[in-house]
């Protein structure tokens, strides 16, 4: 809100200790690219941050929040606590969201607007929130603080307000109680659902909509009552909450229902809104009286079975042994199959027969039982898979009743699922919650955000398994454009995009993370032994430099800009160690001299080679020591006879800086480390600023030697010129004396004091990143007039093209923002056709390889050169030169003497070759370059210049 814009600055800084802790692991703290951040739990606030991360990926909700303001007379007026609260609230809403878009940190801390929540819910304020209470909280606050928006222009109208616009929906209610029909509307944000009984979402709403019986025959009958529920307007986001929790009665307290219940990834909603009502109705009676049926088909199916189990026993058992589960007439043990035995009288039995059977059964006669009870099994045994039968297929019949394409108009896709793991009292909460661009489920637990799948989110949210199961589940519609997911890189679009207030603060939130990384480091360095510095990378890329801007960008490319020349720094201070044990720094900058370049480095040719008397004595007034620097470690250093070496003489840069401190050593001394950083933040300005102000000569571009004579020699902001050159000042490499140490605190302690409202970030980063460009440009440069004066035509115009190409991107903002125009345009055409005078040579060989190679050079090469000259305002040389080129080629048409294939071949080549509108320009990678020092650079440049100094431009006749 931009009435807020001081609270932004004021807000509450997190502590450095809850950042890094002991894990000296980038990735544990930074994040990575556009990956979600996770949310700190400040004390049981998991249930926080599983609902706003699931609003959260919401783009719509995203931009209503981040969008959210109100006119001052609207601010001035409000005087309810409610109301302030309210605006308050959105405004942590709204930095936590701007943090969540924009954040270098893996994780955000959450906690000014936990605390305004808290507020509302005192009576609990040390228990786990529920998530439904919270919810519903969370969207009663914005809807009213939105409303406030809306009575601008409709008091009092909430159908405009864009909250209740986006989560409530409205159902119509339709029943009948003691013979009275009643109806009514009702509006919803979160739909509860009862899980105990259920088995499926669908079987959940279904239960939900209809209560008791609803048919016209009983509906005049005062003892019945039942009713209808219908969705005559759904939301853009659907949300259940699921019932898990129920009162244990006897217990006295609540108890978490554990049961398993499905849910789909995408749920049409046809069947529950009230357009659908008669199709529904007819497929409901449908549906009943095929449950009917079923019922009815069920229990013969039990009877059936259990006959059938009885004959099976009876059949298989009772002839042999006698059970009693036998029939009864089969189960006597005294039973006997014989035939020639008649009944006998028994006047005195043995004892009573448990069961009446016949005395005697004959052998036809057991034959013929046995063939009666095998065929009323095998009867039975039909039947029994008859009935299966008959249920599956009504079975089926009922679970493809909804399946009708004209139900599924209405497709809800599953967006998160809020997961409770626990009991009723007490548990976590997390979510799961779908990621568009990634095509992916991601689970967000407290700080942390990992990949996860469609099998891990059921196996924790479907429930019956263990302790965890979903709470809550987001739905949003298909339908709408606004709620699809955000395309790759929106992230920064929106964070470009949010207003100046938010913007800065998420600036100024990063640059305190580069803070508190630099202070961890120095810590981190002072808890482990000093270690040998390593050699720079020989495949480092500078490319790298100018490329996308990534988490430290503005940071670490400034920095850059300040350590440019560390490795020469670090063994220049080492070279001057002695000199400054016996007289100071002063006298080590004075054995130095005051020349900033060696005059060795600017001759082209080699110097002579020295016989062995003079490498001899060189050796022997040449010793190797090894010295010890803070913060670099040891440093093997070959001093020559007068105490140091110029093939590591200090670089323009630090030298400077060192200078500077040492002439402010009396201020120092007299008035304390500010002071003398003051005096010689002066002093090397000064210096700076002169130099900026020298004529330039062919063979020396002094922009190279420092990114303030780039800046100064361009008139960039003062602020963006001050923080960069504070910035050199507070080297680590400065630590060779107590003097530059203490200069070197109060200049880290001052660049920590200057936030995003002193120095705009994004100029600043600009800035640099346009040096950064520059010094690219003057690496290709030199590169390609190398490459040239070596006859390596081929690979100088890669160079050059990709030179010029970046040069003109810096030449938009100004003469001095690049290097000449007209010398990379020079050599350009020169490679261009030196190579285009090899290809025509080739091809009119008529060997085949060396005609192949030739039309090689011309399609990677020449053409795009061609056309990507003619994109851009072309000169007269150039056009020129173009024109020899084409005319080279065209003069070979119609020549006797060239071969059939060749014409055929020069037939398919000259169109792309005269007509530049309709070709498609493929470059190649651009060319992998070594990092450069100022000394490097300034090297090359000055070698270079002076080998085509006075070197005359290509004139085509």
């Amino acid at each position: 809100l931009p009435t807020h814009s001081a609270e932004y600055k004021n807000r509450s800084k997190r502590k450095r200790c809850e950042v890094w802790g002991e894990n000296p692991k980038q990735n544990d703290w930074r994040r990575v690219g556009d990956w979600p951040v996770g949310m700190k739990n400040i004390g049981n606030t998991c249930w926080f941050s599983a609902v706003i991360q699931s609003l959260f990926q919401l783009p719509e909700f995203r931009r209503l929040v981040l969008g959210y303001s109100l006119p001052q007379t609207v601010l001035e007026s409000c005087r309810s606590r409610t109301g302030k609260r309210n605006i308050a609230f959105m405004q942590e809403l709204q930095c936590l969201f701007a943090l969540m878009l924009g954040t270098r940190r893996k994780f955000v801390d959450p906690s000014a607007a936990v605390e305004l929540l808290r507020d509302a819910f005192r009576s609990a304020e040390e228990q786990q929130q529920d998530v439904s209470e919270f919810t519903h909280k969370l969207l009663d606050w914005l809807e009213d603080a939105f409303q406030l928006a809306v009575n601008v222009k409709n008091p009092g109208d909430k159908s405009e307000n864009p909250m209740v616009q986006l989560f409530y929906g409205t159902f119509l209610t339709e029943g009948v109680h003691e013979g009275n029909t009643f109806s009514k509307i009702e509006t919803f944000g979160q739909y509860p659902l009862q899980v105990n009984g259920y088995c499926n979402l669908n079987e959940c709403l279904e239960g939900a909509m209809v209560e008791g019986e609803m048919d016209e025959a009983t509906a005049s009958q005062s003892v019945k009552y039942g009713q209808e529920r219908w969705f005559t307007k759904l939301p853009p986001v659907l949300t259940f909450e699921l019932s898990r929790f129920e009162f244990n009665q006897s217990l006295g307290q609540p108890e978490k229902i554990h049961t398993k219940l499905e849910f789909p990834q995408t749920i049409y909603m046809d069947r529950y809104l009230y357009c659908s009502k008669e199709l529904i109705q007819m497929k409901r009676e449908e549906i009943k009286r095929l449950k009917e049926k079923m019922v009815i088909l069920q229990q013969k199916l039990e009877s059936q079975e259990a006959c059938f189990y009885k004959l099976t026993c009876g059949f298989d058992e009772g002839t042999d042994t006698g059970t009693e589960d036998g029939p009864c007439f089969l189960t006597n043990s005294s039973l006997q199959p014989k035939s020639h035995l008649v009944l006998q009288a028994c006047s005195s039995p043995a004892g009573p027969s448990e069961r009446p059977a016949p005395h005697m059964v004959s052998e036809d006669e057991l034959n013929l039982v046995r063939t009666c009870l095998q065929r009323w099994r095998n009867e039975i045994e039909q039947d029994v898979q008859d009935l299966k039968e008959s249920i599956a297929r009504i079975t089926l019949s009922i679970e493809q009743m909804y399946c009708d394409p004209l139900l599924q108009q209405v497709p809800y896709r599953l967006h998160a699922v809020l997961v409770h793991e626990g009991q009723a009292n007490a548990g976590h909460y997390w979510a799961f919650i779908y990621d568009q661009p990634r095509k992916r489920w991601l689970k967000y637990n407290d700080i942390s955000v990992t990949e996860s799948s469609w099998e891990e989110l059921e196996r924790d949210s479907f429930g019956g398994l263990k302790n965890a199961s979903a709470y809550c589940l987001m739905y949003i519609s298909d339908q709408v454009s606004c709620l699809a997911g955000s395309e790759a890189g929106q992230f920064q679009k929106e964070v470009e995009a949010l207003p100046p207030e938010l913007r800065h603060y998420v600036q100024e939130d990063n640059w305190r993370l580069e803070q508190e990384a630099e202070e961890w480091e120095e810590e981190q360095s002072c808890k482990i032994p000093q270690m040998e510095p390593s050699p720079a990378s020989e495949s480092q890329d500078l490319s790298s430099e100018s490329g996308p801007v990534c988490e430290q960008s503005v940071r670490s490319l400034s920095s850059e800009h300040a350590l440019i020349a560390k490795e020469q720094t670090a063994k220049a201070i080492a070279n001057t160690a002695e000199a400054y044990e016996k007289n100071g720094v002063e006298a080590a900058l004075c054995e130095v001299g005051a020349e900033p370049w060696p005059r060795g480095a600017l001759t082209v040719q080699a110097e002579p080679a020295q016989d062995a008397e003079t490498e001899a004595a060189a050796r022997a007034s040449s010793q190797v020591s090894e010295v010890e620097i803070p913060s670099v470690g040891k440093i093997p250093v070959r001093s020559d006879a007068d105490g140091y070496n110029e093939e590591v003489m200090l670089s323009p840069a630090m030298q400077g800086v060192i200078l500077a401190i040492a002439k402010a050593r009396q201020t120092f001394d007299r008035d304390g480390s500010e002071a003398g950083l003051v005096k010689a933040f002066h002093e090397e300005y000064s210096r700076l600023y002169l130099l900026a102000k020298e004529t330039p000569t062919p063979q020396n571009d002094a922009r190279l030697q420092h990114v303030l004579v780039y800046f100064l020699q361009n008139n960039a902001p003062q602020q963006v010129v001050e923080r960069t050159l504070l910035e050199q000042f507070a080297d680590k490499n400065l630590s060779y004396d107590e003097r530059s140490i203490s200069i070197m605190k109060v200049a880290r302690a001052k660049l920590r004091e200057i936030g995003p409202d002193d120095v705009d970030m994004e100029e600043y980063k600009r800035w640099h990143e346009d040096y950064s460009l520059f010094r690219k440009v003057s690496v290709y440069l030199l590169t390609g007039l190398e490459l040239y004066q070596n006859r390596k035509y081929h690979e100088a115009l890669t160079y050059l093209v990709y030179a010029y190409q970046s040069n003109t991107k810096l030449l938009l903002k100004g003469t001095s923002r690049g290097v000449s125009k007209s010398l990379i345009a020079l050599y350009r055409r020169k490679c261009l056709l030196k190579l285009n005078e090899v290809a025509a040579s080739l091809f009119v060989s008529c060997e085949e390889a060396c005609v192949a190679e030739g039309i090689g050079i011309l399609n990677e090469l020449i053409i795009p050169c061609m056309h990507l000259m003619n994109k851009f305002e072309i000169s007269k040389e150039d056009l020129d030169a173009i024109e020899v080129m084409r005319n080279r080629w065209c003069s070979y048409l119609g020549q006797e003497d060239m071969d059939a294939k060749l014409q055929e071949k020069l037939g398919e080549l000259l169109p792309r070759l005269l007509d530049c509108s309709t070709e498609v320009i493929v470059l190649k990678e651009p060319p992998k370059i070594r990092p450069n020092s100022p000394y490097d650079l300034c090297s090359r440049f000055a070698a270079v210049m002076e080998s085509i100094h006075g070197a005359s431009a290509v004139t085509v006749k």
